[in-house]
């Protein structure tokens, strides 16, 4: 074989898969724009007309005419899709009515102004969630769009315009468009357009003028608009090389980081950090280190970084969260582990006194980066806290822990003044240092560095002389004083790092074992309700919020769980609870879909999709959970949801083996009614037809013959429909046994007299012991068991042989065997022979019968608290049955001693 030519190419595999779940989608295609004004809507009606003269169906889902005429005529043809009227705050707004688009289900629809902000209770709380909804449906969009909407161009257009834009739209929305149409007016036109009163009215565009629409930001927002455009279109040249197997000159592989954190506009890094990466086409990550600082921050803080992180995400960015005591080098370590080649941090506004000594943040990145290039840019004020005081994140506003600190202090001081007269002056500074120590590793940095401040002027004050001031008479102890507090001040510090890093260990240690412990038990549930109730409580132990569960029951979710017990939802979390488990996405408070909703829904994925919905809630304000907790919450229901599909596989199976059962037992009672239906009917039509053919010309004994085999044919039918009917209550558990004392030898008497005709090419031998009790049982269902098994044994022991039947007190039963002298039982067939139409099969004959008699008898017996087990006899080949019968209380209390 030769070498493969290295000409010949092949798509690549993520090509391929990206261009099969385009396949189901409908297409997008943007108009967009630089400003209002410039005729995207104009532009966009235009391209639905002549499509529409094409054949194609397009509907208006809705569009912003804003009274101008020329564009009002452009709706003429169009079918227009009524809007949905929205009561808010005594006001009626018209919105865009999803249900009726996706009930329509037309192939094209026009939705204008993309970056909408719906009303209040909408489905989505964007416009632009409704047009990815309607695009998961396999409809196609026309829609309009400004760049000044583009969320990683929001902090650019606001330095440009000094406007801060509020409504936006993910760049994923341009990143997945399949066709942009960028509608260019320069901008002398667009100002002449605003003049004569075709954007806005005089009045307005006369301001707009003189502010938004300056020459300059027209010209630098027209620029934005290019420039991004022709980012998609060379993402869209790379897509289509590469599903196309074209060579080319691949990008380099760079990968970006961005750090973030609560003080330096993580926001508009994070939007700067997804330009970047669109610019080198990387990958890109937000990392936060979690310091003890951070960790004790306070709501306001770690809001500042949730939001961030989540726009990191919104932007197509992972967001990652580590624990840490040292920010730059925890950043450092991550980017090599995973091969980062820049790394993007805002510089502080403002240091922090460790900042002088050994580096800010950005310092000591720049030095140990190595070969990763490091981004430093200017970092924005950091925003002041809306919390209270009592709320504030820094340590030294917690007072009891300096009042502690001091306590330690106290306590060392008086300890040094009862060991002042043992050793040196000098000795006792250490007294103090253990009193610092103790304040580090009980309260952390800052109230250590207040112990060392306090123990330093106690020190000076109680046992330098002169005592009881703070002048130092000897040089030597100024030098000895200093050294003190310097190794007072590293000791806190080292102590402090210990202690947060035990800390943290602790968390993590603790999470771990609950996460450990919860899959122990999710593994040993042995039912749904048990796995329900675990997850729900769970999550409320570690998330600290309310949980309920909900599970597809009839087509609909049911709420089967929750902690507290919850027993009913209102109509807005059971819409966004359905909507999360038909779209597998989180709907619901603080998400894109639903977020009226009292509850945060997130679907309980599988690999065969969602298998239930957990709803979550608490009366803390804003974000109900941080990314770190978002995390733990998908792990959680992670391990819940393989959980349930194991109970429903397990449930699943139980079924199949059931159906397969059941289909095993109809087979069988086909073949069984088939042959043991036709035996007898063709006996007994073969005698009758005899007897009415030739009856004159047979002899008495030959139609005595004839009319013996009809009626023990007919018999024969009887058992066999009795059979059948005795299974049929016992498997409707319809079946009460009528106790009642009975004498077993009469029982056994009467079973041989019903059976005598069965038996009459059989020995008959009876030994039962004398002076047996009288037993509870139901007379007529005992007299079936002996029937069926003395039915048994006539058919399996040859003609001629014994039948020996006895009985014998053994405790508080009596055991009854019957035992034949047949071929016996196979060893492994001895427990199966009481299965529904289960027949020892053999290599010579197949007896005949139904399969039906000794299941029939397990069922009597066990009715009347019997048992009954066969085995093989011991003294020769046959087989025997046993039957263990209970002796009635007061019989039993008669019996002799």
């Amino acid at each position: 074989m030769g070498i493969r030519d290295q000409g010949e190419r092949r798509p690549t595999p993520e090509a391929l898969l990206q261009e099969a779940q385009n396949g189901a989608r409908g297409r997008l295609k943007v108009f967009l724009g630089a400003a209002p004004g410039v005729g995207k809507t104009y532009e966009m009606l235009l391209t639905a007309q002549a499509k529409r003269r094409e054949g194609l169906d397009v509907v208006v889902g809705v569009v912003e005419t804003h009274g101008r005429k020329e564009t009002e005529a452009l709706l003429a043809g169009l079918e227009v899709l009524p809007r949905r009227m929205v009561d808010y705050k005594g006001r009626v707004l018209g919105e865009m009515d999803l249900d009726a688009i996706l009930a329509r289900h037309p192939r094209l629809v026009l939705v204008d102004e993309l970056a909408h902000t719906n009303a209040p209770g909408s489905r989505h709380p964007k416009r632009y969630l409704d047009v990815e909804e309607i695009l998961a449906a396999g409809i196609d969009v026309d829609t309009t769009l400004n760049i000044q909407h583009v969320e990683s161009l929001n902090d650019v257009v606001a330095r440009i315009t000094r406007i801060r834009i509020r409504e936006t739209v993910p760049d994923s929305i341009i990143d997945h468009a399949d066709d942009i149409e960028v509608v260019d007016l320069t901008p002398e036109d667009l100002i002449a357009r605003l003049r004569e009163g075709k954007v806005y009215v005089r009045d307005q565009a006369a301001r707009a003028t003189e502010n938004y629409f300056s020459p300059g930001n027209l010209t630098a927002l027209r620029e934005l608009a290019l420039r991004r455009t022709a980012q998609r279109v060379d993402a869209q040249m790379v897509d289509y090389m590469r599903l196309h197997a074209i060579g080319g000159p691949w990008p380099a592989g760079d990968r970006v980081l961005v750090g973030v954190n609560g003080a330096s506009g993580g926001p508009a890094l994070v939007r700067l950090a997804r330009r970047m990466a669109d610019r080198l086409r990387a990958p890109w990550t937000a990392i936060h280190v979690e310091t003890e600082q951070e960790a004790r921050a306070g709501e306001d803080k770690r809001r500042q970084v949730a939001d961030a992180l989540r726009l990191a995400e919104r932007l197509g960015g992972t967001p990652v969260t580590l624990p840490g005591q040292d920010i730059a080098a925890a950043i450092i370590d991550y980017a090599q582990s995973h091969n980062f080649t820049h790394i993007l941090v805002a510089h502080a506004s403002h240091a922090h006194w460790p900042d002088f000594i050994r580096g800010s943040v950005t310092q000591r990145l720049i030095r140990n980066a190595g070969g990763i290039n490091i981004h430093v840019v200017a970092g924005e004020p950091a925003r002041k806290s809306t919390e209270p005081a009592h709320a504030s994140s820094s340590a030294h506003a917690n007072w009891i822990a300096y009042a502690g600190s001091f306590g330690f202090v106290v306590v060392a001081c008086i300890a040094a003044m009862m060991l002042r007269q043992m050793f040196a002056v000098s000795n006792l500074a250490l007294v103090f240092l253990v009193g610092v120590l103790a304040s580090a590793v009980n309260f952390g940095l800052w109230p250590s560095l207040f112990a060392c401040l306090v123990s330093v002027l106690a020190f000076n004050f109680f046992f330098l002389p002169p005592l009881y001031t703070f002048t130092i008479a000897d040089p030597e102890n100024v030098v000895a004083l200093f050294f003190f507090g310097v190794v007072a001040v590293i000791a806190s510090n080292l102590m402090a790092r210990l202690r947060a890093q035990a800390i943290t260990a602790r968390q993590r240690a603790r999470i771990t074992e609950e996460l450990y412990l919860f899959s122990r038990k999710l593994a040993g549930a042995a039912d749904l309700d048990e796995v329900l109730w675990a997850t729900v409580y769970q999550i409320a132990l570690l998330l600290k919020v309310r949980v309920v569960l909900l599970l597809p029951e009839d087509g609909r979710l049911a709420l089967k769980a929750g902690f507290p017990p919850e027993d009913r939802l209102d109509p807005a979390d059971l819409a966004a609870a359905q909507w999360c488990f038909e779209k597998n996405q989180a709907a619901g408070r603080g998400a894109d879909t639903l977020p009226g909703a009292k509850r945060l829904f997130t679907p309980m994925r599988t690999g065969r999709g969602a298998v239930g919905v957990i709803g979550i809630d608490s009366d803390r304000p804003g974000a109900l959970v941080m990314p770190e907790e978002s995390r733990l919450l998908d792990s959680l229901s992670d391990q819940a949801a393989l959980a349930i599909e194991r109970i429903y596989l397990a449930r699943d199976i139980t079924a199949a083996r059931l159906a397969a059962e059941t289909d095993r037992l109809r087979q069988a009672l086909l073949t069984s009614i088939s042959h043991d239906l036709r035996t007898p009917l063709a006996s007994i039509i073969g005698s009758a037809s005899s007897l009415a053919a030739h009856g004159e010309e047979l002899d008495p004994p030959e139609r005595g013959s004839l009319l013996r085999i009809i009626r023990e044919e007919a018999e024969r039918l009887n058992r066999f429909i009795g059979n059948l009917l005795d299974m049929t209550r016992l498997e409707s558990g319809s079946l009460a046994p009528r106790l009642s004392l009975a004498d077993l030898s009469d029982l056994v008497g009467a079973a041989l007299q019903r059976a005598q005709r069965i038996l009459r090419d059989h020995k008959i031998e009876i030994a039962l012991e004398p002076g047996l009790p009288m037993l509870s049982l139901d007379v007529i269902l005992i007299e079936q068991v002996l029937f069926n098994l003395l039915d048994n044994a006539a058919k399996y022991a040859p003609p001629g042989s014994t039948i020996a039947i006895s009985a014998h007190r053994e405790g508080d039963s009596v055991l009854l065997e019957i035992a034949d002298a047949g071929g016996g039982i196979p060893t492994a067939d001895c427990e199966r022979i009481f299965d529904k139409f289960f027949r020892v099969h053999r290599t010579d004959r197949q007896r005949v019968g139904t399969g039906l008699g000794l299941a029939i008898c397990r069922g009597f017996v066990e009715a009347m608290g019997g048992t009954i087990t066969a085995d093989n006899r011991a003294d020769r080949s046959g087989a025997v049955f046993t039957l263990r019968l209970p002796v009635p209380a007061a019989q039993a209390a008669e019996a002799p001693a």
